[in-house]
């Protein structure tokens, strides 16, 4: 079987200026098939998105993988009316097979699947504009994105489009892109590309659509879904949005990980409904959406949810055995045992990002031990720098690369108390809704200990912090004193907002070992870890 778009429906791109016209008004049904967020998770993964192990496998708690949303894909395709594909961007980063093999591990998979378009993730980023760039040659997959300015970025240039306009079932279907205009502050862009405001590019795309008769809108959006929900508040003539980056589970079923129905229903200004859409992460659930038109282009009717991938869906086998080859270098590494985990290490985005998790205690310790040699006495890690958990039992040093892929360095500094109350004020201000963006720059801590009320106005929501002496007792933290302090060299260069580690720190040193390296070395002298949440963050109210 030729691997070439061989689950691709045949679904008509074409540029405005060669459009077809829309056939006679009638009412109009389409199909959205939909994913998002699935950072390199080209083989199946547990319920959390980490490595799934031959006893996983056995035991069916295995999940996803592009070879299972392959064949779920093509029986969709054929069943459904007027199908599309669609992803919503964050394809790079967060396994070993990206650590090792960067865009080269994604690009055959989006190629083979077919899809009709997709749009940029902030992580699409992560190895700046040249990775991005090899990336693009030689996809076959259509990119949008509306909001990015690479006009200082030849790389780039001419690489997407703003908008596209799919020809489905005989009607013109636009298609918008956004990318989070936060990736100058989540990922490495760079300083030749710039990210513009998400309301402004939407109403300049659906105008220019409108302007030649197309009436039926989707958002391809990496924005995450709060920020879905109130761009359609705001915006008129978008009909769909289906979303990434905040990892959203919509879903009608039982399920513990869902943060509402699939889909969210909100009234555009016209008062017309807008549907909103997200998939989870890591290809563990595909969405599933089909949207009847009226004559004006208005959604009527709906019906769809998210699909769980599990291992009651067979695995394509030409794309598994594509799988099964580049997981093949990897084995060794992926095998190499570095320690025993005597709970499980919770490194999950709900734990991570807004409050205390063991995984980030445990990170954090051992930042602050390798590092003490060089007078640190305080450590922060950004809950978003942990990509994945690891579940109790043997810890392999591919499993700690999978919850560190982003070779992170150590980065060490001195700074006035006073900036690291802002840093804190920083980590905390989006950790109030878990559908807000930015939520990953939340502070996991060693060395200090501090509360936090998310019902206050962010950069007011900090209520305490203590530092802890080399007697193990706490004191409040002093304001005017120089601390020294250890964190990852991306937030210390202002990644995630913190913005005074660039501005503000003293005697700066950013190329200490890697972090990966560090927490191997942690676990592999202790044998065994059992870190708790003990009270480091104090989330009051």
């Amino acid at each position: 079987m030729n691997l070439t778009r061989m689950l691709s429906t045949g679904a008509a791109l074409v540029a405005l200026s060669v459009a077809t016209p829309a056939t006679a008004q009638q009412d109009f049904t389409m199909s959205i098939i939909h994913t998002n967020d699935v950072h390199s998770r080209v083989d199946q993964v547990t319920a959390t998105g980490s490595f799934c192990t031959p006893q996983n496998a056995e035991q069916n708690r295995c999940f996803g993988g592009y070879p299972r949303l392959a064949t779920k894909i093509r029986e969709l395709r054929a069943a459904r009316p007027n199908p599309v594909l669609l992803d919503a961007g964050d394809v790079f980063q967060g396994t070993l097979f990206y650590t090792l093999a960067k865009s080269d591990a994604v690009k055959p998979f989006l190629n083979a699947l077919g899809y009709d378009a997709m749009t940029l993730g902030n992580h699409e980023f992560d190895d700046g504009p040249a990775e991005l760039a090899k990336f693009l040659d030689g996809l076959r997959v259509p990119v949008v994105t509306a909001n990015i300015d690479v006009s200082k970025e030849p790389r780039l240039q001419n690489k997407w489009l703003s908008h596209r306009v799919l020809v489905v079932g005989g009607q013109r279907v636009g298609v918008i892109g956004l990318t989070t205009r936060e990736t100058t502050v989540t990922s490495s862009p760079g300083d030749t590309v710039a990210f513009g405001e998400h309301v402004e590019a939407l109403k300049r795309e659906v105008a220019a659509l409108q302007a030649v008769g197309v009436n039926k809108i989707i958002a391809l959006t990496h924005v995450g879904t709060g920020e879905d929900q109130a761009l359609a508040r705001a915006v008129d003539g978008v009909d769909v949005f289906v979303g990434g980056h905040s990892h959203t589970l919509l879903h009608n079923g039982a399920d513990n990980r869902k943060e509402g129905p699939y889909p969210i229903v909100v009234n555009t200004p016209s008062g017309a409904p807008a549907l909103v859409v997200s998939a989870f992460y890591g290809g563990i659930f595909l969405g599933d959406l089909q949207v009847t038109f009226d004559s004006r282009g208005v959604v009527k009717a709906w019906e769809g949810d998210t699909i769980l991938m599990d291992a009651k869906i067979a695995r394509e086998p030409e794309l598994q055995a594509m799988v099964e080859r580049m997981s093949a270098p990897l084995a060794e590494l992926r095998a190499r045992p570095v320690g025993t985990a005597g709970v499980a290490l919770d490194g999950s985005n709900a734990s991570c990002r807004f409050g205390e998790c063991n995984f980030g205690n445990l990170i954090a310790d051992a930042m602050l031990g390798a590092a003490r040699p060089q007078g640190a006495t305080i450590a922060i890690q950004n809950g978003g720098g942990i990509r994945t958990s690891i579940p109790e039992g043997q810890v392999t040093f591919g499993q700690i690369l999978e919850v560190l892929p982003f070779s992170n360095s150590l980065a060490t500094f001195q700074i006035e108390g006073a900036e690291i109350v802002a840093a804190l004020e920083n980590g905390v201000g989006r950790a109030d809704n878990p559908q807000n963006e930015g939520t990953g720059r939340f502070p996991q801590v060693a060395g200090m200990r501090y509360s936090f009320d998310p019902s206050k106005p962010a950069g007011s929501r900090i209520v305490s912090v203590e530092v802890r002496a080399a007697d193990g007792s706490f004191a409040p933290i002093d304001r005017a004193a120089l601390y020294t302090l250890v964190t990852n060299d991306f937030v210390r260069k202002g990644g995630d907002g913190y913005a005074m580690f660039k501005d503000k720190a003293k005697n700066a040193y950013d190329a200490g070992p890697n972090l990966e390296d560090v927490v191997a070395d942690f676990i592999r002298t202790r044998g065994t870890v059992a870190p708790q949440a003990e009270g480091r963050i104090t989330r009051v109210n």
